[in-house]
This record gives C-alpha cells, sequence and structure tokens, in this order.
C-alpha cells in the first residue's frame, strides 16, 4: 500500500458524491439503497456545488485508486444539515471503502481533517451518525462527545 493523504480540490466532486453514497447508513440486513437517494436535497446538500475554501475535506489515496475522504461544509439555519449545530460549526461527512477499514486509515484521515479545520480557524466540527452503525464508536473514539441524541441518531460534536 502506498496511502496518501492530500487536501480534496475542487475536483474531487465525483469522488465525494461516491463517498456520500459509501457514508449513508443501511441497517443490517435492510437492501442498499438506491443510488438515487444521493439526488434527494436532504442528501444532496452535503456535495451540491461544493468547493474550497468554504469546503473543505482530506481524500484518501493508495496508489491511483481514491479510497476514503472525510469533509466538512456549513450550513444556515434555514438549510440544516443532520448534524447541525449552528452556522460557524461544520457538519462533516466520512467514508472509508470497505476494504480499507479496521487498518487505521480512518484515524489518520480524521486526525488530518481536524488539524485541518483548526487551521481554518474552526472551534469545533459535528456530525451525525445512526446509533446501529460502528461508526459510532469510531468517533466516540476519536473523542467525539454526544451532544444530542433522538430516536436512533446521535449528533456529536469535537472541540478543537
Amino acid at each position: 500500500m502506498s496511502i496518501i493523504y492530500r487536501q480534496a480540490s475542487i475536483n474531487d466532486y465525483h469522488f465525494l458524491r461516491e463517498m456520500l453514497y459509501e457514508a449513508l447508513f443501511v441497517a443490517e440486513g435492510k437492501k442498499p439503497l438506491p443510488k438515487s437517494t444521493l439526488d434527494l436535497p436532504e442528501i444532496s446538500k452535503y456535495i451540491d456545488n461544493w468547493a474550497p475554501p468554504g469546503d473543505f475535506g482530506i481524500i484518501v489515496v493508495d496508489g491511483e485508486k481514491h479510497i476514503g475522504a472525510v469533509w466538512g461544509r456549513l450550513f444556515k439555519s434555514n438549510n440544516k444539515g443532520y448534524g447541525y449545530i449552528d452556522e460557524k460549526t461544520p457538519e462533516l461527512t466520512m467514508a472509508v471503502k470497505n476494504y480499507y477499514r479496521n487498518r487505521g486509515i480512518g484515524a489518520e484521515l480524521m486526525r488530518r481533517f481536524l488539524i485541518l479545520a483548526k487551521e481554518k480557524g474552526y472551534n469545533a466540527v459535528s456530525l451525525s451518525v445512526d446509533k446501529r452503525n460502528r461508526a459510532a464508536n469510531f468517533y466516540l473514539g476519536m473523542g467525539f462527545k454526544i451532544i444530542n441524541e433522538a430516536e436512533t441518531v446521535y449528533t456529536m460534536k469535537m472541540l478543537l
């Protein structure tokens, strides 16, 4: 493996769309969501018109193969994301391709993203995760705190 982490650019839109699909939680035993789910306004807003410097993220590549991403974006109070806290806290989305999970790649990806968010002047980042998703334990292990709990979802926040 020749793993490289780099900042996301506007040219990464299509890969971020692919990773957004990967990030959608499907409970065990359920059918995968149709790809058209990405076109729903409440989902597509995580990548619609994605462009740095306002939007930012880290891409991880193995050789020529894109294998994971984490990105953040700010939402307005009239267009909240699922993990919305306020207009000054970026909400992140993260996914690593299944084959590359449980190898420390996600932890390093997150670590680099948090450094980047801090460098951009943010004091915190947030996210939303289904309680049944194994990623919830990953985020807790990375230091995220549960700040809101709904029926099946946690809203988490990490101070930087």
